[in-house]
């Protein structure tokens, strides 16, 4: 109420606002200037067909205040305003100092799926493509995309698959191989398919669609995609996801 008094009383002119408050011996905000907002809470929400999805982190100063009911209604109010929004109001949204960020999907032939995790530090959405896209709101194929999603929450890859890891970072892991290779003191010849198998190994680790599934490990996601597919009489295909972790730069 002091912060609104002094809006009030200056014009919304923040900077004399400011001075007001000082001037009333109000000086908190002014020692709260440097400090960051690192808690908070990590929101998801799909519409009624899961053809939409968004997923948003909102900060705050303390855990104390993100276990609020207050704040978790401002994060249910920006998860319904970004599900209803084009790209230009979600870079407005944005610009508000306690809304992180945002990723909102929305496909026309599939569906998307999502998964916070209990302490609403960790969420994923999913975004996959359906020969029918009619199944995409099913229990069958709405349970899949969360698993994928729980999975990727819980192993955190790099991109969907080898062809989203950077250049720059196959070509590292490719030097390090050859270097331990060189080092183990195997011959010149064999050092290019040992790295190469290493490097299989690693786009295997790091691509969500051929990690092993963290519920199964005797499958894959590409497995467990497939399976759905089969059961739901339809093609199944997950085209992307994002992972966001509180505070994560």
């Amino acid at each position: 109420m002091d912060c609104k008094k002094a809006l009030v009383e200056m014009n919304g002119n923040l900077d004399l606002s400011v001075e007001y408050l000082r001037t009333k011996g109000i000086a908190k905000a002014e020692s709260r200037a440097g400090r960051t907002t690192s808690e908070g809470m990590i929101g998801s929400a799909l519409s009624s067909d899961c053809t939409v999805g968004v997923i948003a982190e909102i900060n705050c100063e303390t855990d104390f205040v993100a276990r609020t009911d207050d704040f978790k209604a401002l994060v249910n109010v920006v998860l319904a305003h970004a599900m209803i929004t084009d790209a230009a109001d979600t870079e407005a949204l944005l610009a508000t100092p306690v809304v992180r960020r945002v990723t909102r999907f929305a496909v026309a032939q599939g569906g998307v799926g999502s998964y916070t995790h209990h302490n609403a530090k960790v969420g994923v959405l999913v975004e996959a493509s359906l020969g029918n896209p009619a199944v995409a709101p099913t229990e069958p194929v709405q349970a899949m995309l969360k698993a994928v999603a729980e999975h990727a929450a819980a192993m955190n890859p790099l991109a969907l698959d080898r062809s989203g890891i950077s250049a720059e970072l196959v070509e590292k892991e490719r030097r390090i191989a050859e270097d331990q290779a060189r080092q183990s003191g195997k011959p010149e010849a064999m050092i290019e398919k040992i790295a190469t198998g290493k490097l299989e190994a690693f786009f295997k680790d790091m691509s969500l669609v051929s990690q092993p599934w963290v519920r199964d490990p005797k499958k894959t996601i590409t497995d467990l995609v497939h399976e759905t597919g089969k059961a739901a009489g339809t093609d199944i295909a997950v085209t992307r996801f994002v992972r966001f972790a509180l505070g994560d730069a």
